[in-house]
């Protein structure tokens, strides 16, 4: 018995979760889990999820044995990923904050958006931005964890706005965001089907004028038709028929 917990925990680490199909697969059969859970060297914390005992799971750790273990597939997204990459305005009090895009058809499982992490969870889906594109591996924590790359992270921040992002917090992080590459911009740009987060984005490359922003192609980037607001009583954008907050248009 003790040697198939040690094999287990040789390849999972303290900090990731196990699910019970996957433990099957390696050997372990149900009764034997029990075994291991009322012996002490388990912990239950869902129907069907264990951790090793005195271990704390992290959420990144878990997501990452979710893709290894059950082939689902999420990536930490909009701010949280501009925080891996390096790009981070303030330092959050309390608990960091973690944004995760999950596919619209296999959100995150109940038991993980109830569990006590390392970090808030966010989780927020959409199937505006090209499947795939602008999505890199990144080493965290010793994992291989799914980031979005600082193209795509700030446009995840555009769309959540201003629902969960400030607009004059996000033009804060545009300011960072000097290295940005043309070609991937474009891509997203032309590929994206959300007209808002073109917009806003447009607005705000152009405001920050950075030399990335010159390089872009716009020949086949559509912006849509009519207005789009997002506030009450801001001002107008003529350019790119958007009303933003008077903050954020007196800014330089």
């Amino acid at each position: 018995m003790t040697t198939k917990i040690n094999k287990l925990q040789a390849i999972v680490a303290s900090t990731e979760v196990m699910n019970s199909s996957w433990m099957e697969k390696q050997n372990i059969s149900r009764s034997e889990q029990v075994m291991y859970l009322r012996s002490g060297w388990l912990k239950r914390i869902a129907n069907g999820m264990y951790q090793f005992a005195n271990s704390k799971p992290t959420l990144f750790g878990a997501l990452t044995s979710q893709e290894k273990q059950l082939g689902l597939s999420y990536h930490i997204a909009a701010s949280t990923a501009l925080e891996l990459h390096g790009y981070t305005h303030y330092i959050p009090m309390g608990k960091p904050l973690a944004y995760i895009a999950t596919p619209v058809k296999h959100h995150l499982p109940k038991w993980m958006l109830q569990y006590d992490w390392d970090r808030v969870l966010k989780e927020f889906s959409t199937n505006v931005f090209p499947s795939g594109i602008g999505i890199i591996s990144m080493e965290e924590e010793r994992f291989s964890i799914k980031v979005s790359t600082p193209e795509l992270a700030i446009m995840e921040c555009l769309l959540l706005s201003p629902n969960y992002f400030n607009l004059v917090d996000v033009y804060y992080l545009f300011e960072m965001l000097s290295m940005l590459r043309p070609e991937h911009v474009t891509l997203l740009l032309e590929q994206t089907s959300s007209v808002k987060v073109k917009r806003l984005f447009l607005y705000m490359a152009e405001k920050v004028n950075y030399s990335w922003f010159k390089e872009l192609d716009l020949s086949n980037v559509s912006l849509g038709s009519g207005p789009r607001s997002f506030c009450k009583g801001g001002v107008k954008i003529a350019k790119y028929n958007i009303i933003v907050p008077r903050e954020l248009k007196n800014m330089v």
